[in-house]
């Protein structure tokens, strides 16, 4: 399956980051997480630096658009094939940014496209 990579992932099991980190597992989706602080979901480890991020297929995005800036270099050269802008995340400048560079852009709730099977 293709590897998701939850950007903005929290530990805090109420936030909907965790629940993406579980849902994707419980799809035996292989699933990373990149978050502010260390720690663990289910098995799955946070990690608060984005180096040794590899072949990630799509990364769903947890973090608001004002912080969004400082990842776009970033996210970019991880060349994921698309980015999944889930509610709360939505910014057309970073829609244009990776449709220039090849990658695909999804508005969409990574938990209702798991959910009826059109992840």
């Amino acid at each position: 399956m293709r590897k998701t990579l939850v950007f903005g992932a929290s530990l805090k099991s109420n936030r909907y980051s965790n629940l993406a980190v579980k849902r994707l597992l419980n799809h035996n989706i292989e699933t990373k997480a990149f978050g502010l602080k260390t720690g663990e979901i289910d098995g799955v480890q946070i990690k608060t630096n984005l180096s040794g991020f590899q072949n990630i297929h799509t990364i769903t995005l947890y973090i608001n658009s004002a912080r969004q800036p400082d990842y776009y270099d970033d996210i970019v050269k991880l060349r994921p094939k698309r980015v999944i802008f889930n509610p709360g995340t939505e910014n057309e400048e970073f829609y244009k940014i990776l449709k220039n560079n090849g990658i695909a852009v999804e508005v969409a709730c990574t938990l209702v496209l798991l959910a009826t099977n059109q992840y």
